[in-house]
């Protein structure tokens, strides 16, 4: 189970980075998206993998389930959320403005204008 979650999270940081390194603004975005899921996959094992198991531990139980980690993946998800809908609107503010979406802007030859 834990080669499956460490499997995952690597294959999911490893395409993160790839998207994130292209130079459009799409893939970039879905990178840091994955980048994301990535990180909260690590969150959520970071609490121990256990199935079946309470939460709180009580009288008759032996083991229990760090409820920590899950608070902290939920807090994770909503503010990746928002922050995917911003630079979503940076990026189409960008795209709109200049007709172009890709992430880093041509070096310019030597003695052109550079345009305002």
């Amino acid at each position: 189970m834990e080669l499956l979650v460490a499997s995952a999270i690597g294959v999911l940081t490893t395409a993160g980075v790839y998207l994130t390194l292209r130079l459009r603004t799409f893939p970039v975005i879905l990178g840091m998206s994955l980048l994301t899921y990535a990180v909260n996959v690590f969150l959520f094992a970071s609490g121990r993998l256990t199935i079946g198991a309470p939460p709180i531990l009580s009288d008759g139980a032996t083991t229990y389930t760090d409820p920590l980690p899950q608070a902290l993946v939920l807090t994770a998800i909503v503010i990746s959320f928002g922050m995917t809908a911003v630079v979503v609107m940076i990026s189409l503010g960008a795209y709109l403005g200049s007709d172009d979406d890709h992430v880093d802007d041509p070096i310019e030859a030597a003695g052109s204008e550079v345009r305002k």
